[in-house]
C-alpha cells in the first residue's frame, strides 16, 4: 500500500503530531511525507519527499497574523502550479493534516483524502463556537484544506471520529515539578511588547520562548530563551503554569502535565478562537490580549490554583488502523461525495 501523508508545516503542532503518526503509517505501507509551509520551528526527523512552499499564514508581532507580510509572501500562480504538478494517482491512502495541497491535487484528481487534524474537529457541530463569529474565519477554516471524510483531535471527545489529542512520547514521559516560575509561549507577540505587560508582574518569574530571539537574555524578571524543543518541554514540565496562545499543540500538553493553563487566541485566527472557546468551556482562563486591561485576569490566574483534568490515552495506533480499515484502497470518489467534501464526519 502506498500513503501519502500531507502536512502544515505553519506551526510547531503539526510538526510534533506527525512524529508520532508517522512511525505508525510506515508500518501499514510505504508512505511519502509532504510538508508545505514556512513557519514552523521544527524538523521532521524522516526524509520528506515534497517540500512545498503550499499556503501559509506570517506570524505578527502585536497578537496575529502579519496580513501584509502573508499577503507579500503569498503567490496563488505557485499554489496552482504545486496542485497541479503533485502526482496523487498512485496513492491508496491520502492523509492531509491540514495541508492545502494535498488536498486540492486530490479533488482534482478526484480521488478521497482524509482530514486528519485539530483544524477539522473545531467545525464539528458539536464542538463550542467563539460568542462573536466570524464568518470569513469559517469560511478560510472550511475551503482552506477540503477533505473527503474527516477525522479530528480536540481536547476532549466529540464523537466516535473526533478523539483527545496526540501526545507526544517526549511529554508522555517526562517527569513533572513546580519550581515557581511560569513558561510562556506567544509567537504572535514582540519580546518588547510581553516584556512590558509581564514585568508588571514583578514578584513572578517568567520563562519566555520566542519567535523572534536567536539569543538567551534576561530583562527585570523576565528570562528570554530561543525556541528549542527540549527546553521548551523542560520548563513546561518544572512550571507553575503555562500562558500561551489558543493553538492546540502546546495548550493540550499542559493540560496533559496538569499545569494551570491560560491562553491568548490570536487575532483573525478562528481556529484558535474556536480553540478557546472549547477551553474556556473546560474551566480555563482566557484573556482577548495580552495589555494592561488584561492585567487584572492575569493576577487572578496567577493566585489560582485550578488545574483543569484531563484523560488523554494514546490512541494514534488505533486511529491510524480505523482510518486504514475504512479508507485504505477507495481510488474514485462517487458523485454523491463529490460535492460534499468539505467537513464530513462519517
Amino acid at each position: 500500500m502506498k500513503i501519502l501523508y500531507a502536512v502544515q508545516g505553519t506551526g510547531n503542532g503539526h510538526i510534533t503530531r506527525a512524529m508520532e503518526i508517522i512511525p505508525y503509517l510506515q508500518k501499514k505501507g510505504e508512505t511519502d511525507i509532504l510538508v508545505s509551509g514556512i513557519s514552523s520551528d521544527l524538523q521532521l526527523p524522516f526524509p520528506v519527499k515534497f517540500k512545498l512552499k503550499g499556503l501559509f499564514f506570517v506570524f505578527g508581532k502585536q497578537g496575529g497574523v502579519d496580513i501584509w507580510k502573508t499577503y507579500r509572501k503569498m503567490n496563488s500562480l505557485r499554489l496552482l502550479r504545486e496542485i497541479k504538478t503533485l502526482n496523487v494517482e498512485k496513492y491508496d491512502l491520502i492523509i492531509s493534516d491540514f495541508e492545502p495541497v494535498s488536498c486540492w491535487a486530490a479533488i482534482r484528481a478526484k480521488k478521497p483524502c482524509i482530514g486528519l487534524s485539530n483544524q477539522v474537529a473545531t467545525l464539528h457541530p458539536l464542538a463550542p463556537k467563539p460568542e462573536k463569529m466570524d464568518m470569513l474565519g469559517k469560511m478560510v477554516l472550511e475551503h482552506y484544506a477540503p477533505s473527503t471524510y474527516n477525522y479530528g483531535y480536540h481536547f476532549k471527545s466529540l464523537d466516535k471520529n473526533v478523539y483527545t489529542p496526540i501526545i507526544r512520547k517526549e511529554v508522555r514521559k517526562i517527569k513533572t515539578s513546580n519550581e515557581g516560575y511560569y513558561t510562556v509561549y506567544l509567537p504572535s507577540y514582540d519580546d518588547e511588547r510581553i516584556i512590558k505587560n509581564l514585568s508588571y508582574f514583578d514578584h513572578i518569574k517568567w520563562q519566555v520562548f520566542s519567535k523572534n530571539s536567536k539569543k538567551k537574555y534576561k530583562e527585570k524578571n523576565i528570562s528570554i530563551f530561543p525556541i528549542q524543543t527540549e527546553a521548551f518541554l523542560q520548563s513546561m514540565a518544572a512550571s507553575n503554569g503555562v500562558l500561551c496562545n489558543a493553538g492546540f499543540g502546546t495548550t493540550s500538553e499542559a493540560l496533559f502535565l496538569k499545569k494551570k493553563l491560560l491562553v491568548v487566541p490570536m487575532k483573525k485566527q478562528y481556529e484558535q478562537h474556536c480553540n478557546a472557546a472549547m477551553l474556556k468551556s473546560m474551566g480555563v482562563p482566557v484573556i482577548k490580549k495580552l495589555n494592561k486591561k488584561f492585567r487584572e485576569d492575569i493576577a487572578e490566574w496567577i493566585d489560582s490554583s485550578k488545574v483543569v483534568k484531563v484523560n488523554y490515552p494514546d490512541m494514534t495506533e488505533q486511529i491510524i488502523d480505523t482510518i486504514i480499515t475504512n479508507h485504505a484502497g477507495t481510488r474514485i470518489i462517487d458523485a454523491d461525495s463529490e460535492s460534499s467534501h468539505y467537513n464530513m464526519f462519517q
